[in-house]
């Protein structure tokens, strides 16, 4: 692709495009006045606030009285992670928190609970969390007299792979436990309802949705269940978040909860696509493995390796030809670390270390589409030979 030719962005799963709505709602709502003043400056950012708390609540078939706004989804995530809760005002104290092993950096480092409380559970080489495994783990804690907490993304950030949370979360209830769904990728992409994955609480972020960086909540099922609060001093957020809340950035994501509620259960070519690039992924190299193929997944995020090619490699490559994409894997000092979700999935270095992830969204097209399948056939020739002289 030459250099006068448009760029396409195929990496909604790190950040999707500011919608123009969630724009508009910002630029409305810049130099608002304080949402915890009484005058009528104070009370028109209020109003913001508390219809974008509706929309937010509305995305995952809550109440807003559940809806606590953070600064995104790492605190949110940092702040539903504590053993202290209350119910109904009375104490609740959790002794474990079990996580898969393929969770967000942001659970994995288990909040508030101490290094030793955090167990891991296994997943099997779709990265679907292990069932039995966490069944014995709860059985395990709830005879030695202790009470659980469960932390379970709805969609894996780096595969799509989607996880049976109603069911862990049926499992932890069973045994007196509090169950967390980290639901940041799949709002927007699947139709979300807090009812239906039988959790405690969620986690969400803005900038996944179209919504702005910097912004993200923490959604309750029940208002009379709550969490010591991680950031205290102060009686915003009804006491559960303190500090003067970012009007403009909750105003946008507002705006964008909007349109992705409304985009969740509609009719997309999202399937067909994901469909399309991993076929001709794979006949342009039949050695191309296509990461979770075996599990549902969403709709919208292809990861694939190939053999003996470096993700940053292969990243690098595409971007010079006018393609954003990403690596599941971390780059630091200039070397490439293997992803800690293929390696939970029992990939070997080799594919541990190519993941690269395609993911689309509410801006994507055919061309796109397109676009990036001839980008890829164009950069796969020297790609292969590089590999080939590495090893």
């Amino acid at each position: 692709m030459g250099s006068h030719q448009p760029r396409i962005y195929l990496d909604y799963n790190a950040s999707a495009p500011l919608r123009d709505s969630a724009r508009a709602a910002m630029l409305a709502t810049l130099g608002a006045g304080n949402a915890s003043s009484v005058h009528a400056e104070g009370r028109a950012a209020r109003r913001r606030v508390e219809a974008a708390r509706e929309a937010v609540a509305t995305l995952v078939g809550a109440d807003p009285r559940g809806v606590t706004f953070t600064s995104g989804a790492t605190e949110a995530n940092a702040t539903v992670l504590t053993p202290r809760w209350t119910r109904g005002g009375a104490p609740v104290e959790f002794t474990r928190l079990l996580v898969s092993s393929v969770e967000h950096p942001s659970v994995l480092a288990g909040g508030r609970f101490p290094a030793e409380r955090v167990t891991r559970i296994p997943v099997d080489r779709n990265g679907v969390i292990d069932v039995a495994a966490l069944d014995e783990a709860v059985a395990r804690e709830t005879a030695a007299g202790g009470r659980l907490m469960v932390s379970l993304m709805a969609a894996n950030n780096e595969t799509g792979v989607i996880q049976p949370v109603a069911e862990a979360a049926a499992i932890v209830h069973a045994a007196g436990g509090l169950a967390h769904a980290d639901v940041v990728q799949a709002a927007g992409k699947l139709p979300l309802d807090l009812a239906t994955l039988r959790v405690d609480v969620v986690t969400l972020s803005a900038h996944k949705i179209g919504g702005p960086q910097g912004v993200g909540a923490v959604i309750r099922a029940d208002s009379a269940l709550a969490f010591a609060p991680l950031v205290a001093g102060g009686g915003q957020e009804a006491y559960a978040r303190a500090g003067t809340e970012n009007v403009a950035a909750i105003a946008g994501f507002g705006a964008a909860a909007v349109e992705a509620a409304a985009e969740a259960g509609a009719v997309r070519p999202w399937a067909k696509w994901q469909t399309r690039i991993e076929q001709r992924l794979v006949e342009l190299d039949p050695r191309t493995v296509i990461l979770g193929a075996g599990a549902a997944r969403l709709p919208n995020t292809i990861a694939f390796a190939l053999p003996g090619v470096l993700a940053e490699t292969a990243v690098i490559a595409l971007d010079l030809a006018g393609i954003a994409v990403s690596s599941g894997s971390a780059c630091s000092s200039g070397k490439v670390a293997a992803s800690h979700v293929l390696a939970a999935m029992g990939a070997g270095p080799d594919i541990a270390r190519g993941g690269v992830r395609v993911s689309f969204g509410h801006g994507t097209t055919e061309a796109d589409i397109a676009g990036f399948l001839a980008a890829w056939q164009a950069v796969l020739p020297s790609l292969r030979s590089a590999a080939g002289r590495a090893a």
